[in-house]
């Protein structure tokens, strides 16, 4: 599956229910394939996090800073994800409204095209910096 933007989010950007720049947002890193519970990508029929299987998540960003929306460009700052020991290969990265509870977490972008991806964490876990494409098309463009 490419790249692209969850059908409820572009709703909810239309109804003014996300807002990049000030709501919390977040990034998990997904199995997407190979052993272990997997995540299957349905941009048009999943809204939240739930829709994600928690063991399919492998690491949870910290709230993004350095959000910016400038020409429908959703752009953030350079950031970590911190994985414990024995994780699977990561295929792809979700960004999400974090509300604090995972049914009502809306689910934004689904990124599984990017420089860098896929990668395997360090043996034993320990953090992952994740780059920000400093293209034309950032996190990703609306």
């Amino acid at each position: 599956m490419p790249n692209g933007v969850y059908d409820k989010a572009r709703e909810a950007f239309l109804d003014a229910a996300i807002d990049w720049d000030t709501n919390n947002i977040k990034a998990v890193a997904v199995n997407v394939s190979g052993a272990g519970t997997l995540y299957t990508v349905d941009l048009a029929a999943h809204d939240n996090l739930d829709d994600i299987p928690a063991a399919a998540r492998l690491a949870t960003s910290a709230n993004l800073t350095g959000k910016t929306k400038t020409a429908g460009v959703a752009r953030c700052s350079d950031f970590g994800l911190t994985f414990g020991a024995s994780v699977a290969t990561v295929e792809a990265i979700v960004f999400y409204v974090d509300t604090g509870t995972e049914s009502t977490s809306k689910l934004i972008a689904y990124i599984d095209t990017a420089t860098g991806l896929p990668f395997t964490p360090p043996p034993g876990g320990g953090t992952v910096n994740f780059v920000v494409d400093p293209g034309a098309n950032g996190v990703f463009k609306l």
